[in-house]
């Protein structure tokens, strides 16, 4: 359709999938709907931890996949196939015995079917359509996860209420779809290099997928993007739970929670404002260390406003962290093999998403408290910001349009439907 032919429509349309994308699925709606589930079935924490963990886990092992099957059979037709399947079996949760092993084994389907409907197909369409306002517009795209972060804990909380949590598991499944499916078949485009009259499309730039695996670049970024979702992850699952532990009612805990929905897109427009504009890996560890603030925050008392500060502050350390994948591995190692190497960073943060949520509710079990796995945290983001320092301080695949570096350039992109 000519009338989307604007290649910020990529970026509307990539908000409104995100709004329902695998992380606020998987995390934030699991989070309000996890007391009710132990309630019925009698079950501690670490079982509702472990089956996220596994969802995170199986969302890993997709991702890289889906990555390859992108960049081979193109981003429409891999996308909405997910989406039904992702729908699909969110909304097959609803039928989930009271059997530990059977309850984790349905959500890694979920999250296995959810590597499809995470920001790759949407950061990679917008990764070609963008060069000199790649940040801003990947800032403003990933804005969608900070939406759905806002509004998927009052969604899901609205369908608890009404439905109980089986029926909101079937209405969540309905939501993915009619946001989800749309958006990607109208307003996503597949990326090509434009070609001049009577020759052969040109390759798009950047290395092939097992040189940027070899590369010592590619492992700072996996060590990094490991350890931020750990963290910022780990205390959003539980933050609800935290919450209510300190004597703080249901309702005011999940308006803490969906505080967090602001701040994450706030994150994401200043990260990306910022990529623009300064050096990447200086603008990663300044939103490292806010999540480390935040938890900071989170140790010194009880206070609801206190702790609404330091859920925003981690927020905005996880609203970030998107934006910087794409960025980045744009930067450092190109378009050519991008959907399969965003894949493979995609899938070492959603092992992080799972290791969090598990790390903390194992740490609760055992000693009753959430402080001693918190003050791993700080260590745990102090490590991250000294290795993203590693990085090299010249992209080799610079801005071409502004010419940030001489010679190395990228051939325009064009988009096709």
């Amino acid at each position: 359709m000519n009338v989307f032919r604007n290649p910020w429509w990529i970026v509307f349309g990539s908000v409104l999938g995100l709004v329902v994308g695998n992380v606020t699925i998987l995390q934030f709606s699991t989070s309000v709907l996890m007391k009710p589930i132990m309630a019925e079935f009698g079950w501690s924490r670490t079982v509702p931890s472990a089956a996220v963990g596994l969802g995170s886990l199986f969302a890993a092992i997709a991702t890289p996949f889906v990555g390859r099957f992108i960049d081979r059979r193109g981003i429409k037709p891999v996308t909405l196939a997910a989406i039904t399947l992702f729908a699909l079996a969110t909304a097959a949760m609803a039928f989930a015995p009271a059997t530990a092993f059977v309850f984790c084994a349905m959500f890694s389907l979920v999250g296995l079917f959810s590597g499809g409907q995470a920001p790759l197909p949407y950061a990679k369409s917008i990764a070609a359509a963008f060069d000199d306002k790649r940040g801003i517009a990947l800032g403003v795209a990933m804005t969608g996860v900070g939406l759905g972060a806002a509004i998927i804990p009052k969604l899901s909380q609205v369908y608890l209420e009404h439905f109980g949590w089986r029926g909101a598991f079937l209405a969540l499944g309905a939501t993915v779809f009619v946001v989800a499916f749309p958006a990607v078949a109208l307003f996503l485009r597949e990326p090509a290099a434009r070609a001049a009259p009577g020759q052969a499309a040109p390759a798009l730039p950047g290395m092939d997928a097992r040189e940027v695996v070899r590369s010592r670049n590619f492992w700072i970024m996996a060590l990094v993007f490991t350890c931020i979702p750990v963290v910022a992850n780990g205390i959003i699952f539980h933050l609800v739970a935290l919450l209510t532990d300190r004597g703080i009612p249901a309702d005011r805990a999940v308006a803490v929670f969906a505080a967090i929905g602001p701040s994450l897109i706030f994150g994401r427009l200043l990260c990306g404002w910022f990529l623009d504009r300064f050096h990447g890996p200086y603008v990663a560890v300044a939103f490292i260390a806010l999540p480390a603030l935040g938890v900071l925050v989170l140790l010194s008392g009880s206070d609801p406003k206190v702790t609404a500060a330091g859920a925003v502050l981690v927020g905005l350390g996880l609203g970030a962290e998107v934006d910087l994948i794409g960025y980045l591995q744009s930067r450092y190692f190109g378009l050519k093999a991008f959907g399969q190497v965003y894949g493979y960073l995609f899938a070492i943060f959603t092992v992080g998403t799972g290791i969090g949520p598990f790390v903390m509710g194992a740490s609760f079990d055992a000693t009753g408290s959430y402080r001693p796995v918190l003050l791993a945290f700080v260590v745990v983001l102090a490590a991250a910001a000294v290795a993203m320092l590693r990085l090299p301080r010249t992209y080799p695949f610079p801005v071409a349009r502004r010419g940030l570096a001489a010679g190395r350039s990228e051939p325009s992109i064009s988009l096709q439907a």
